[in-house]
């Protein structure tokens, strides 16, 4: 079952005034936008402008899939709060709308969640393109904004698989390869060594999440099971993503896997130290493992070239196994650069230009013909309160 986020956002200069809405929705998975709208109402109230909103990404989510669930996020309390049940709809402009917006949807595939207004600017700018747009005597346009990138997406969405380009690279010629598996990169929460950016690999005195870390494992669980995507779990052996996988997969109802390949780098003599202090100690070793994929750290432990032919055999295993599903991978730092690296084709030296947060969520779509594609990376959205 396909999930699908829906933003909403309306306005109007002057409540009543020229008012209008935006729209846009998300695959849930890669928070990549499939389709969006927005119109020009003439003159309206904001609330009134808010629910024409809800009911027009309802039914843009319902046009690309009408069994889809669907979490709509709107910075509108009144909205929310009114759809959820929770508070009564007393004002006669607004009952017929909200049943509008009940009857796109069975109920139980829709669910509502409040959002502070600075992370719902995508529709917020929309409503005030159509606006805009009212103001000149004119209606919004797609040309007015993304939605071209954002169609031609969605046809690939609804059509249920990528529509290829022959001949390019990382394309592929097949009209349709089928469900891919897709990987979701989960990195495990923070321990006591992560905000003092200490090398932690799989060498070290394998540390347990600190209570932040635990903090962030629960809210990630909570995100993946509003998405309702996630089929299996399968984790690294070490004791953080044990106990980061053990709270996603409790809430979702599934059991844990252990794969060993999805391990950490052994740092070697790195291990519990700092950058700094490995600079400090072991400088010509440091400038050889930052200039050579082949260089070990000092003491032993592993080269990063040693790290991406494990996770390439771990990777062609995993895909071999899940075809067609979607997998949450709970895994470290150097690992899920390097599936996202091998991804694109990237050298090995862009492991180092590469950001990833304690608790981000990165995804992975691998193909039938090998080919691969990057959905999300590091997002940390599902983190914040």
């Amino acid at each position: 079952m396909r999930e699908f986020i829906v933003e909403a956002d309306g306005g109007s200069r002057g409540n009543p005034g020229p008012a209008g809405y935006g729209t846009v929705v998300r695959d849930a998975v890669t928070g990549e936008p499939l389709t969006e709208a927005a119109e020009y109402l003439g003159v309206a109230t904001n609330n009134v402008a808010e629910y024409r909103g809800l009911v027009a990404g309802l039914r843009a989510a319902h046009t690309l899939d009408p069994a889809a669930m669907v979490h709509v996020r709107m910075d509108s309390k009144l909205v929310i709060e009114q759809m959820s049940g929770r508070w009564k709809i007393k004002h006669p402009d607004m009952k017929p709308l909200a049943a509008e917006a009940r009857s796109v949807f069975p109920p139980e595939q829709v669910t509502y969640e409040w959002i502070p207004r600075e992370q719902n600017k995508h529709a917020d700018r929309l409503a005030n393109e159509a606006m805009d747009a009212g103001s000149r005597g004119e209606q919004w346009s797609a040309s007015e904004s993304t939605a071209a990138l954002a169609a031609s997406t969605a046809a690939a969405a609804a059509a249920g698989s990528e529509q290829h380009l022959s001949g390019a690279p990382g394309w592929s010629s097949a009209p349709d390869l089928g469900a891919p598996a897709t990987f979701v990169l989960l990195r495990h929460g923070e321990t006591p060594l992560t905000p003092q950016k200490r090398f932690s690999g799989s060498g070290g005195t394998n540390p347990s999440l600190s209570a932040a870390g635990r903090e962030q494992a629960h809210r990630t669980a909570e995100a993946l099971a509003r998405r309702g995507t996630i089929e299996a779990v399968i984790a690294s052996p070490l004791t953080r993503t044990r106990e980061t996988a053990a709270v996603v997969a409790t809430r979702l109802g599934l059991d844990v896997t252990i794969e060993d390949g999805l391990r950490e780098t052994d740092f070697g003599a790195w291990e519990g130290l700092t950058f700094g202090e490995v600079r400090d100690r072991h400088p010509d070793d440091l400038n050889a493992w930052l200039a050579d994929p082949e260089a070990h750290p000092t003491g032993g432990g592993e080269s990063f070239a040693e790290t991406a032919t494990r996770i390439a055999a771990t990777r062609d295993k995993l895909v071999a196994a899940h075809a067609g599903r979607t997998v949450l991978l709970v895994s470290h730092v150097t690992p899920i650069k390097t599936f996202v690296r091998l991804a694109l084709g990237a050298p090995p030296e862009s492991v180092f230009r590469m950001e990833l947060s304690a608790a981000s969520l990165s995804a992975v779509a691998y193909y039938a013909d090998g080919n691969a594609s990057v959905r999300l990376f590091n997002d940390t959205s599902h983190l914040r309160p």
